[in-house]
């Protein structure tokens, strides 16, 4: 069985950044990358975009070629279409790739896995037509496809980053329902100090907005009461506006209100969690190194906290400055010396954040969904259902699988997982890091018995 420095799984803007720190340093590192190409979802495709798509995506976008050529370093292997699967005692990683499962083991672990849209449950969110903000992006992205007759639902930056995109490309949305408040916005302003920090990004922001508004997409800050209608497929979105009832005819409904970490992998390994109020999600809990509650296993970018794609990058640096000192081969002294700036900058990206998260809050009626909305899309168990189970002594998301299957399909609550806690913690009186959360167990993915019966514990084998 091959054996490296460093696994790092994920090869966004903190893996990529981990593994050429760690490289430059002489470490052995392996990355293991569920995608077909680096750059994970901000950088998305970005070595085989054209001229015009870099255009319509934009110079945050093209940046993310500075990363993905440090892969290109000798001490990096990077394996692709990789679904990581188990991590087992001993640092030994079970992954598939092309059909056949291998396995690979490592002195250190650097979890990159970044973050996931959070679920949005409204009346209709499961109708086709239906999808994630960041689904529409990928297919711009990656497809050069653009949604059309689209509607966008929801709050936060990465709404109004889609939709002056969507701009760009010739296809505007049809308009913003916005889920933002103006009481939202003036508690925000307690933040503005910190955002003023930030002001490259509220400066950003503002260019977005007037791309926007000059392309005259009707905008409705303040929605509430939003159902998705259709018979077959989403045909409209109906939503409350300054007393109001406004209904939009449409063939495609983005929704967006906010990314949280991607914290399976870690739960896996049974890494402390702890309840983000602010962000209304879990996260782990790491140092200011990345350092988690297991040795020898580092967590980096969004995966530990959200901050976007400059901080991930910037933590990635951070995490494997570490990791090479805590293998002898960077004394403390210098560790921290280099560390310094990337510090000094990481603060100075997240000034911005207490803002933007005040500001732009999840929707809270799809935190807690009305009875009849689907909370469970792999076994289609409602809110209702998740509530009555609490009714009759259910305390926490593990006993909601045997209550009535929610959790237990492919996704293992990787979607649902959050608004599960969030229903019990409110039906129970109880806190969310009381409630807890799935316990999640490999495999992480579905896999196959052919992928099983071919296990090869050879990774160069593997990465052929």
């Amino acid at each position: 069985m091959q054996k490296v420095d460093l696994v790092i799984i994920g090869a966004g803007p903190a893996g990529m950044a981990a593994a050429f720190t760690a490289a430059e340093a002489g470490l052995r590192v392996t990355i293991l990358d569920e995608q077909p190409r680096a750059g994970g979802q901000i950088y998305r495709d970005i070595d085989r975009a054209t001229a015009r798509r870099s255009a319509i995506l934009g110079k945050d976008f093209t940046y993310g070629k500075t990363l993905t050529k440090g892969l290109h370093h000798a001490e990096i292997t990077h394996v692709t279409g990789a679904v990581v699967w188990a991590i087992e005692d001993g640092f030994r990683i079970a992954y598939s790739r092309n059909g056949k499962a291998a396995q690979i083991t490592a002195d250190q672990i650097i979890l990159a896995t970044g973050a996931l849209e959070r679920a949005m449950p409204l009346t209709g969110w499961t109708l086709p037509g239906v999808m994630t903000a960041g689904a529409g992006q990928i297919l711009l992205k990656q497809s050069g496809i653009v949604a059309r007759r689209a509607v966008l639902v929801g709050s936060g930056p990465l709404l109004y980053l889609i939709a002056a995109q969507m701009v760009r490309a010739g296809t505007p949305p049809l308009a913003m329902v916005e889920t933002q408040t103006r009481t939202d916005m003036i508690r925000g302003v307690r933040h503005l100090g910190g955002a003023l920090r930030g002001w490259r990004y509220l400066a950003k922001g503002a260019a977005l907005l007037g791309q926007i508004v000059r392309a005259g997409v009707p905008r409705y800050a303040g929605a509430t009461d939003i159902t998705i209608s259709g018979q077959r497929k989403a045909e409209s979105v109906t939503f409350q506006h300054r007393g109001k009832t406004h209904t939009i005819p449409c063939d495609t409904v983005l929704l967006h209100h906010g990314v949280v970490p991607n914290t399976q992998t870690a739960r896996s390994i049974d890494i402390a969690h702890h309840w983000e109020d602010v962000q209304k999600c879990f996260a782990p809990q790491v140092d200011a190194w990345g350092a988690t509650s297991k040795t020898g296993v580092f967590i980096a970018g969004d995966g530990a906290g959200i901050g976007g794609a400059k901080v991930a990058e910037i933590a990635g640096r951070i995490t494997a400055l570490n990791v090479v000192h805590s293998v002898g081969k960077l004394s403390q002294a210098d560790r921290d010396r280099q560390a310094a700036p990337l510090f000094s900058a990481k603060a100075r990206e997240l000034a911005v954040r207490p803002f933007l998260d005040t500001a732009y809050p999840p929707f809270a009626p799809a935190l807690l969904p009305a009875d009849d909305t689907i909370i469970c899309r792999c076994e289609e168990v409602t809110a209702g259902a998740i509530r009555g189970y609490a009714k009759i002594g259910c305390l926490g998301p593990n006993q909601t699988k045997a209550f009535g299957r929610a959790g237990m399909g492919p996704c293992q609550g990787r979607y649902c997982g959050l608004a599960v806690t969030a229903l019990l913690a409110d039906a129970n009186g109880r806190t969310p890091d009381d409630t807890g959360y799935y316990r999640i167990r490999a495999p992480l993915k579905p896999v196959t018995l052919g992928e099983l019966a071919s296990m090869d514990t050879d990774a160069a084998d593997a990465v052929e």
